[in-house]
């Protein structure tokens, strides 16, 4: 929590770890700790054990409500090596799992991790309300979370480009847990500042629950594709690559 908070502080960092130590200890020290069931929550040996076995949750916890109350706006951070990525730039791959063409995708093949991504991928390529799309796969397309006290990497898994304009994060999930939360209100977050800077078209995100569902996600997109002219498919200049071979078209 301390590293997560260093750099936007412009004090001690001597005073700032004092601060966080000692939030977190007036917090433990709270009523707001519900422990279930109640015999641990009532028994002070148990009730230390759990709460020491739960650190990081706890941290998590604490370190959200620190930065909710003490932000004014959001306002994105681009990488210092890397602001601005494009598909365009990505690099031939090869691979062995399932993969089939694309038509509307900057990447010439879509590789499948199972048949549900794979159904919805053929939804993507066929579908009106899609101008473009790829598969977050290879691209370097990451939103930075901090889980269990540990900072992860969260790649969702296709960005699309409706006719409309809008970009479309896409996640395939189903029962949802506790870091899948995590990496939501983070990507949340992510569009929000992203909208806000203004300089990137409109962002927004959504998860598909169910195989099919994404019919439904897309469908806002296809009421308005009657008003649009068309979508980019881009143009292969790999025809000559054997078929397990993943490469750009055009960037996006």
């Amino acid at each position: 929590m301390f590293d997560q908070r260093s750099h936007t502080w412009k004090g001690s960092r001597e005073v700032l770890l004092a601060q966080l130590i000692r939030i977190v200890e007036q917090f433990i020290r709270s009523d707001r700790i519900r422990i279930i069931p109640p015999d641990f929550n009532d028994d002070e040996l148990r009730r230390r054990l759990i709460i020491t076995l739960n650190m990081s949750r706890i941290i998590q916890h604490v370190l959200d409500a620190v930065r909710q109350e003490n932000t004014e706006r959001l306002e994105p951070v681009f990488d210092r090596d890397h602001p601005i990525r494009s598909t365009g730039e990505m690099r031939p791959w090869y691979t062995g799992k399932p993969c089939a063409r694309t038509k509307k995708s900057h990447i010439n093949f879509c590789v499948y991790d199972s048949t549900w991504e794979a159904s919805d991928a053929s939804h993507l390529d066929t579908s009106e309300a899609v101008a473009a799309w790829v598969k977050n796969d290879h691209i370097g397309f990451e939103i930075p979370y901090l889980y269990q006290g540990v900072v992860r990497k969260y790649r969702p898994d296709f960005l699309v480009r409706l006719v409309n304009g809008e970009m479309l994060i896409l996640e395939t999930k189903g029962k949802e847990n506790e870091q899948d939360r995590v990496k939501h209100r983070y990507l949340d977050k992510w569009v929000q500042a992203v909208n806000a800077h203004g300089g990137f078209g409109r962002w927004r995100r959504a998860v598909v629950r169910h195989p099919g569902e994404i019919r439904d996600v897309l469908l806002q997109g296809e009421r308005e594709y009657q008003s649009c002219g068309g979508w980019m498919t881009g143009t292969t200049r790999l025809s000559g690559l054997p078929p397990s071979v993943c490469s750009p078209k055009a960037g996006m």
